[in-house]
C-alpha cells in the first residue's frame, strides 16, 4: 500500500554548520519558529540532516528499531569529548552489554559513597577559601568533582597532578562546540588523559595496583565484551574516562545551581530546611532551565515514514535537547525558574531530556544521571548549609551561542565563612 508522503520543510543554503555555531543552543528552536514545523531538513557538516523536536520526536529518536548511534559522532568530537570505541558509539546487544557495566556501578551503596566523598572534598576547601580574597566557584567545582570521581572510581591521583587532570577533563568538555584552539586543547587533553589511564589499567591487570572490586577502575580493567573478549587497554581507558569526565562536567551544573540560588533567593528557605524533596525539585529545575546539552545525533537504520514524513536509511537526525526542555506545549511558563513544577511530576522521560531521554537500562539515557542529581544535591547542601559567602558584582551572564556555556565570570564568591553547627 502506498503511503502519503509529506515534504519535510527545507532550510535554504548549502550548509548550515556555521549557522549552528553562530546560534548555539537556539539553532533548532530558531529553525522550528521560522519553518513552523517540528521537523526540518538542513545540511550540517556537509551531509543531509533532519532536525526534530518535541516529546513524540524524542520517543522516535530513542527507538532502536529506527536509529543507531554508531558512526554519528564527528571525528573531532570523538578525538576530544567522547574518545573512540566508547559506549556512546555502540548499538544493540553490544551497547546493552557495555551499558550494564556502567549501571553496575550505580548501586545504592556506591551512590551513597560518592555523595560522602564529594561532601568531604567540599568541606576540605573551607580553610583555603576563608584565606582567599575571592574564589572562582567553577574552577573549584571542577577540582572537587575530579578528586571525588577519581577517589570513587579507584583511580590514584597524586596531589600535585589534581590541577592538571581536572583541567584536562574540563578541556575535553569545553571542546564540544569549539573550533580551532578550543578543539585542539580538547584533543591534547584527551591524548594525555588516555595515556595516564592506560598506564593505570596495565598496572591493575599486572596486579601492581589493587583497586576495590566494586570500582570503575577494577570493573572496566577486567570487563569482557558481549563476545567474552576482554576490552583492549585503550577501550578500557576510554570507558574509565567516560565515568570520570561526566562527573567533572557536573561542576557546570553546580555553578548554574549557585546562579539559580543567587537569582532566586526565594528558594533558599526550602534548601536551608534540608528538605530532600525540595532540593530534588530545585536540582531538576536547574537541569531543565539552564543550557547544558544542546542537541544529540543518531543515524536512521532504514527507510521509514514518521507522521507521513520520509526518513532515508543513513540520514543524520538531530534531536533538539535544549529546546524540548523549554517548549510551552510541554512546560508551563518554560522560561521561568520554578522548582515547584517538579512536585509530584509525572511527566514523560521524553519531555525532560537534559542528558538524553528514554530508559536507563535499555536505551541511551545517560547512566550517570543519578550521580548528576545526587552530586548536585550534595553540592547545594554544602553551599547553603555548610558555608556563608557573598557574591560580588560580576558578569553573571552566559552565552546561548557558546556550547557548552558557563557564566562569563565563572561565578566568583567572597567572604567565605564556615557555618556554625546547629544544636
Amino acid at each position: 500500500m502506498m503511503r502519503a508522503t509529506k515534504q519535510i520543510p527545507k532550510e535554504k543554503g548549502l550548509d548550515q554548520t556555521l549557522t549552528l555555531l553562530n546560534e548555539g543552543y537556539q539553532y533548532i528552536s530558531n529553525r522550528r519558529r521560522h519553518q513552523q514545523s517540528d521537523i526540518i531538513q538542513t545540511r550540517l557538516l556537509g551531509q543531509k540532516t533532519i532536525l526534530i523536536s518535541g516529546e513524540e520526536a524524542a520517543q522516535l529518536f530513542y527507538d532502536e528499531r529506527y536509529f543507531k548511534r554508531k558512526g554519528v559522532a564527528p571525528r573531532r568530537i570523538k578525538k576530544s569529548l567522547f574518545g573512540e570505541h566508547g559506549v556512546q558509539g555502540l548499538d544493540d546487544a553490544e551497547h546493552k552489554h557495555r551499558k550494564l557495566m556502567f549501571l553496575s556501578l550505580m548501586t545504592p551503596e556506591r551512590l551513597e559513597e560518592i555523595k560522602k566523598i564529594t561532601m568531604e572534598q567540599w568541606k576540605k576547601k573551607i580553610p583555603e577559601w576563608k584565606r582567599k580574597d575571592g574564589v572562582v566557584l567553577f574552577d573549584e567545582a571542577e577540582d572537587v568533582m575530579c578528586r571525588s570521581a577519581c577517589a570513587w572510581a579507584g583511580i590514584p591521583l597524586r596531589k600535585e597532578e589534581v590541577a592538571q587532570r581536572a583541567r584536562e577533563f574540563g578541556d575535553m568538555i569545553d571542546a564540544f562546540g569549539g573550533v580551532g584552539e578550543r578543539n585542539r586543547r580538547g584533543k591534547r587533553a584527551r591524548d594525555s588523559a588516555e595515556q595516564w589511564i592506560q598506564t593505570i589499567v596495565k598496572q591493575i591487570r599486572a596486579k601492581k595496583l589493587n583497586p576495590p572490586e566494586n570500582t570503575a577502575a577494577y570493573i572496566m580493567s577486567f570487563h569482557r565484551d558481549h563476545k567474552g573478549k576482554r576490552l583492549d587497554t585503550h577501550t578500557a581507558a576510554v570507558e574509565i574516562i567516560n565515568v570520570l569526565r561526566p562527573i567533572v562536567a557536573i561542576g557546570r551544573y553546580v555553578v548554574f545551581g549557585a546562579l539559580a540560588l543567587h537569582d532566586h533567593p526565594e528558594t533558599l528557605p526550602g534548601l536551608h530546611a534540608g528538605d530532600d524533596t525540595y532540593t530534588t525539585m530545585f536540582v531538576q529545575e536547574t537541569r531543565r532551565y539552564y543550557p547544558f546539552t544542546p542537541l544529540l545525533g543518531a543515524i536512521a537504520r532504514k527507510d521509514f515514514h514518521w507522521k507521513g514524513y520520509p526518513f532515508k536509511k543513513g540520514t543524520l537526525v538531530m534531536l533538539d535537547v535544549h529546546g524540548i526542555n523549554h517548549r510551552p506545549d510541554l512546560w508551563d511558563a518554560p522560561d521561568a525558574f520554578k522548582p515547584e513544577r517538579f512536585k509530584d511530576w509525572k511527566g514523560s522521560p521524553f519531555a525532560f531530556v537534559p542528558q538524553g531521554g528514554g530508559d536507563h537500562y535499555m536505551g541511551h539515557r545517560c547512566a550517570g544521571e543519578w550521580i548528576t542529581v545526587m552530586l548536585m544535591q550534595t553540592s547545594l547542601e554544602f553551599l547553603t548549609n555548610h558555608i556563608t559567602y557573598t557574591v560580588p558584582d560580576q558578569d553573571l551572564s552566559y552565552s546561548m551561542v557558546r556550547m557548552p556555556t558557563i557564566p562569563k565570570s565563572r561565578f566568583v564568591i567572597r567572604d567565605v565563612e564556615e557555618k556554625m553547627k546547629h544544636g
